[in-house]
């Protein structure tokens, strides 16, 4: 597969398969991100892409399950072209590089498309593999947020991480 077929567009039509993976994934998610697990939460979601400053991308198999999400969010147009990322894998495709193959795609869109200067991803200090990700995929940690976002009820501290669209092009990507 190629990695432009590894993302698609989220859609109502896969909501009772997204909750599905919801579900199926909740130990995999806890503590670190609350991944919309009703109907209700699952509108609101789609709701926001209708907004500009949010895009969304499905990570889907060869043969078309969900392996993951990436979101960018809160994007600042103009002289800033900045946003903020966030994802999380779906159980059982963790660890098997969809979502690896899915960032590159996420970022090829994000730098040529959206033509956005910065993305900005903050990681729970704890969530190992999470900056294993952003490493591999050239962010740089560029400091620390005490009691940053509050997930599942709590506070929690994060790491921020960013790359930038000349670092991303100079790697020759």
């Amino acid at each position: 597969m190629r990695d432009t077929q590894i993302l698609e567009k989220p859609s109502s039509a896969r909501r009772e398969e997204f909750l599905a993976a919801v579900r199926r994934s909740r130990k995999l998610h806890t503590p670190w991100v609350s991944a919309p697990d009703t109907r209700v939460l699952f509108d609101a979601y789609l709701g926001r892409l209708r907004n500009a400053s949010h895009l969304s991308y499905w990570v889907v198999t060869a043969d078309s399950q969900l392996a993951g999400v990436f979101n960018i969010s809160e994007i600042v147009r103009g002289v800033f072209r900045s946003g903020y990322l966030g994802y999380y894998a779906f159980a059982p495709f963790n660890g098997q590089g969809y979502m690896t193959r899915g960032f590159a795609a996420v970022l090829r869109d994000a730098f040529r498309v959206q033509r956005l200067h910065r993305l900005e991803a903050n990681i729970q200090p704890d969530n190992v593999d999470s900056k294993m990700l952003v490493q591999r995929m050239g962010f740089r940690q560029e400091g620390f947020s005490p009691r940053y976002l509050k997930i599942a009820g709590r506070w929690r501290d994060h790491e921020r991480w960013a790359i930038l669209a000349e670092d991303w092009h100079s790697a020759d990507r």
